[in-house]
């Protein structure tokens, strides 16, 4: 165990920088006569999904974007929200289209993720999104603000060129990408999975540790060692409340953590916002400088 405290790498203080850059642009959009519009459909009975895309709205009205909630229930069809989709990527007033996950059963995500205009995608999670960022071309696409985040909070620490980085998770939505974008910034990367033999010895040799397999308490004490910056990107639901992919006792051991909550999530929702403006700026509509 390491003599003194982990450092916490917490989200708000870096989102609130954020905010504070996009609410400038934001309101320049807005004086030019145009309004920053992301469409958020729900395509869930779920309450759950309902509050989260409800707690977008609300950030988002802080900073003068506005969000248009389309809900779909789950027995109107595929086809139904495939062609709201269609009509949301050809509208020229929306600029950004986000499908809050997961859909209800019977809808299949991955086909209607697929409709999405990718300059539109500000959840980065369409293959052409991701087909940049793999081949490097990070600039022209729109980037998953999950992986964004993580690298965000990693380098208060340190930056993360010619660093040894483990990500831990191979999901689309976090671990593909974030492999992709430490590569494209010069780490070298070590992809561990449910197949990977000796978490332990896979982590070892590693300077920064990612986490995002969507198992609460995944990696614990044995697993990291007191030079580790690990950042877990784990949302797993608890008793009380939401728990990350690193167990609790394993904080004490390493020299940095970002905590869950308080950690990668404010910042992630925070860079949804800034992807939309990206959009905007890929779709030719930019702020009057």
């Amino acid at each position: 165990m390491s003599d003194s405290q982990p450092r916490l790498l917490r989200g708000g203080p870096i989102a609130a920088s954020i905010r504070e850059t996009l609410t400038t642009k934001i309101a320049a959009l807005r004086n030019a006569g145009t309004t920053p519009t992301l469409a958020v459909i729900i395509a869930s009975d779920d309450g759950a999904v309902r509050s989260y895309a409800e707690a977008k709205q609300r950030s988002a009205a802080k900073l003068g974007i506005d969000i248009r909630l389309e809900t779909m229930h789950a027995h109107v069809g595929q086809g139904a929200l495939e062609t709201l989709i269609d009509d949301l990527s050809s509208d020229r007033t929306v600029h950004g289209i986000l499908l809050e996950l997961p859909v209800a059963e019977g809808l299949d995500e991955r086909a209607a993720i697929a409709r999405i205009d990718p300059e539109k995608d500000v959840d980065g999670m369409t293959a052409a999104n991701l087909g940049l960022i793999a081949a490097g071309n990070e600039a022209a696409a729109l980037a998953p603000a999950t992986p964004q985040a993580c690298i965000r909070l990693a380098e208060e620490v340190t930056p993360v060129r010619g660093k040894r980085a483990a990500v831990i998770g191979r999901g689309r939505t976090v671990g593909r990408a974030l492999a992709s974008m430490l590569i494209n910034r010069d780490a070298t990367v070590t992809v561990c999975h449910t197949k990977t033999p000796d978490l332990t010895e896979a982590i070892a040799p590693c300077d920064l540790v990612f986490v995002a397999a969507g198992r609460a308490g995944l990696i614990g004490h044995n697993h990291l060692r007191p030079e580790h910056i690990v950042i877990d990107a784990g949302v797993n639901p608890a008793e009380d409340g939401i728990v990350g992919d690193v167990a609790p006792e394993a904080a004490e051991k390493v020299a940095a953590l970002s905590p869950v909550p308080g950690g990668v999530g404010p910042l992630t929702s925070t860079l949804i916002f800034a992807n939309l403006l990206k959009a905007m700026s890929l779709q030719g509509v930019h702020a009057p400088s």
